[in-house]
């Protein structure tokens, strides 16, 4: 009697150099696309709203909050990066899944807790981004609006329909088979994320030499003179929400960005 041939990890690795030690197929980034993923990932659509919330917080509390956000981003990330191969760093089983990631260093029901952590965040993020670009192209619309009419038209436009239009575009393009294999994408995604930060530096550039612009204090708006307590308060914790939501980086690491570990293992 013939006995069954089982094909291992080992025998795909053995078979060919185009599969990872761990029968997976082996990953073709380079420098090029892993640069373009991480600027994709670190540089949002966020950025824009940071002028905003240092201007609502001021020039203490604001770039305070900046650094804590990135120094929490920093360490999140670095310590995912040491969980991509477990028990060693270096030479363990890859772990290609946030969920994979707390499982093999944490065991138990920890890593159902923090999954259920990940998606709750990634839909939260997912609803900013919806916010965010709605409220964009709303307010495209209502510049060609005022262009059209003058400043004295209200131009009110409500935002619920280009929020629907965004989510359905999303769905659609989420049933991509192999999305995340679109590295051409990853590199448009990176100069629109240039863009972004171009737009508002223009802007503030813009503001700055055209005078007559409000300037930012020490501890933001004024409470009796731009707005009321109650609104101050509001806005606070608006503009942290703000800068938390331009560094939605770490909670994708694993997932999005596992040729990053790659290039760090070989540059350290």
């Amino acid at each position: 009697m013939n006995s069954m041939h089982i094909e291992t990890p080992e025998t795909f690795a053995d078979a060919g150099k185009n599969f990872d030690e761990d029968g997976r197929t082996k990953r073709t980034g380079t420098w090029v696309t892993a640069s373009a993923h991480i600027i994709t990932a670190v540089i949002g659509s966020g950025v824009l709203s940071l002028a905003w919330a240092i201007a609502q917080m001021g020039w203490v509390a604001g770039p305070a909050v900046l650094f804590a956000f990135s120094f929490i981003t920093y360490f999140t990330s670095t310590l995912l990066s040491d969980c991509y191969r477990s028990p060693d760093p270096v030479h363990g089983k890859r772990n290609y899944t946030y969920s994979e990631v707390v499982k093999a260093n944490l065991g138990g029901r920890k890593f159902q807790l923090c999954g259920l952590a990940q998606y709750i965040n990634l839909v939260g993020v997912t609803i900013g981004y919806t916010i965010t670009a709605s409220i964009s192209m709303v307010a495209v619309k209502r510049s060609n609006c005022f262009h059209k009419h003058g400043h004295q038209d209200k131009c009110n436009i409500n935002n619920y329909p280009f929020m629907i239009v965004f989510a359905c575009i999303q769905i659609v393009l989420s049933q991509i088979p192999n999305f995340h294999k679109l590295s051409w994408l990853s590199i448009v995604a990176a100069v629109m994320s240039f863009a972004y930060s171009s737009i508002g530096l223009g802007l503030s550039l813009a503001k700055v030499a055209g005078g007559g612009h409000v300037r930012t204090s020490l501890t933001g708006v004024q409470v009796g003179v731009d707005v009321s307590g109650t609104e101050k308060i509001w806005r606070m914790f608006q503009a942290i929400g703000d800068i938390a939501f331009a560094y939605a980086f770490s909670n994708v690491l694993i997932e999005i960005q596992v040729i990053i570990f790659m290039y760090l293992f070989i540059l350290c």
